[in-house]
């Protein structure tokens, strides 16, 4: 698989089921919203709670509250061994090449899209589970600048560009034009 599989969403299966026993309470039915939960909602909150294992998982363990810009780097490049996008080192004679013509012995890594994605879910998971946003770890400069490093890497390791895409303006809305006045006789 590569990277052109859904990029915006992380998989990690490591014994996800696992991950969700009694740790998180589940929805009450007689909630305010007894809705079911998007896909991107259902997507952060396993995203949250694999972090949270990380963490358990962590030697010593973290506690959230001491966990910094330097654990959630740790944690992305600990995602890599499950990565799915093959992406090529300066030797590789594939280096640049978005489609090589054979195999070669390059890492897969996460692709720069799904870090990014991850990192944008578990910034809002933070906050929504009473993080201050000035004390987000996962929108420290040195997350960002991870990402970044990231990207431009990737894209030239692979001869893809991503260029930010350009938002679509909507269409002017043109005032009607205006009704003459009724006739008062």
């Amino acid at each position: 698989m590569d990277s052109t599989d859904d990029a915006t969403s992380i998989n990690i299966n490591i014994n996800i089921d696992a991950l969700h026993t009694s740790s998180s309470p589940s929805p009450s039915p007689t909630s305010a919203s007894s809705s079911t939960p998007s896909r991107y909602e259902n997507q952060k909150r396993r995203d949250w709670n694999t972090f949270g294992q990380y963490l358990r998982n962590h030697r010593p363990p973290l506690s959230l509250s001491r966990c910094g810009a330097a654990h959630v780097l740790e944690f992305l490049r600990y995602l890599d061994q499950f990565g799915k996008t093959k992406v090529h080192t300066q030797l590789c004679p594939f280096f640049g090449h978005p489609n090589p013509p054979a195999p070669c012995p390059c890492p897969l890594r996460q692709a720069w899209g799904s870090l990014d994605a991850l990192i944008g879910r578990l910034r809002a998971a933070y906050e929504e589970n009473g993080g201050a946003p000035e004390a987000n770890p996962f929108g420290a400069r040195a997350v960002r600048l991870y990402l970044r490093e990231v990207r431009d890497s990737q894209s030239k390791a692979r001869g893809i560009s991503y260029e930010k895409k350009k938002r679509k303006r909507p269409p002017p809305i043109n005032p009607s034009p205006a009704l003459p006045p009724p006739n008062a006789s």
